[in-house]
C-alpha cells in the first residue's frame, strides 16, 4: 500500500480542504469553496514516511523510526531528532538548522545540499552518509562517526569535529576554515582542494 502524505489547505475565508497524495501519483487538489488557498505541507511521521517538503519545524521526533523516509526538502529546523533512526533516509535539501540530532543514526543517509547550520550532531552515526554540498557551518559533530562519508564541497566552517571519526571520508573542495578537528581520526581522508585556513588540526596545531 502506498505511503501517503497529508497536505493541509487553509483558505482566505477559513474554508479548509484536505488532500491525500502519494509519491507515485500526480498531486492534485480540490477545495470545498472557490477561494484562494495557501498550501502548507504537513505529515505525521513515522506513520507517513513520504514527507518530502513537509513542515516539521520544532517537531519532537526523538527516537522515531524514520529509516528510509523521504524527507527531501522538509523543514526540520529546530526539530528534536535525538536518537532517531534516519538510516538511508533522503534528507537532500532539507533544513536541519539548529536541530537536535544527538546520537541519531544517519548511516547511509542522503544529506546532499542540506542546511545543517548550527545543528547538534554530537555522537551521531553518519557512516557512508552523503553530505555533498551540505551547509554545515558551526555544526556540532563532536564524536560523530563519519567513516567513509562524502563531504565533498560541504561547508564545515567553524564546525566542531573534536574526536570525530573521519576515516576514509571525502572532503574534496570542502570549506573547513576555523573548524576544530582536535583528536579527530583523519586516516585516509581526502582533503584535495579543501580550505583549512585557521582550522585546528588533530594534533592541536592551527593550519595556516
Amino acid at each position: 500500500m502506498a505511503r501517503k502524505t497529508n497536505f493541509l489547505f487553509v483558505g482566505v475565508v477559513l474554508s479548509v480542504g484536505l488532500l491525500a497524495c502519494s509519491s507515485n501519483a500526480t498531486k492534485t487538489a480540490e477545495t470545498i469553496a472557490l477561494v484562494t488557498t495557501t498550501m502548507v505541507p504537513i505529515c505525521d511521521p513515522p506513520n507517513h514516511l513520504d514527507c518530502a517538503g513537509a513542515n516539521l519545524k520544532n517537531a519532537n521526533l526523538s527516537g522515531a523510526n524514520l529509516e528510509t523516509a523521504n524527507l527531501s526538502g522538509a523543514d526540520l529546523s529546530f526539530a528534536n531528532l535525538s536518537g532517531a533512526d534516519l538510516s538511508y533516509a533522503n534528507l537532500s535539501g532539507a533544513d536541519l538548522s539548529y536541530g537536535n540530532l544527538t546520537n541519531a543514526n544517519l548511516t547511509g543517509a542522503v544529506l546532499s545540499g542540506a542546511m545543517i547550520f548550527g545543528t547538534d550532531l554530537n555522537n551521531a552515526n553518519l557512516t557512508d552518509a552523503n553530505l555533498t554540498g551540505a551547509f554545515a557551518s558551526a555544526a556540532n559533530l563532536t564524536g560523530a562517526n563519519l567513516t567513509n562519508a562524502n563531504l565533498s564541497g560541504a561547508d564545515l566552517g567553524y564546525a566542531y569535529l573534536k574526536n570525530a571519526n573521519l576515516s576514509g571520508a571525502k572532503l574534496l573542495g570542502s570549506i573547513m576554515w576555523g573548524a576544530d578537528l582536535t583528536n579527530a581520526n583523519v586516516t585516509g581522508v581526502d582533503l584535495s582542494g579543501a580550505n583549512l585556513l585557521d582550522a585546528t588540526m588533530p594534533d592541536g596545531t592551527i593550519h595556516d
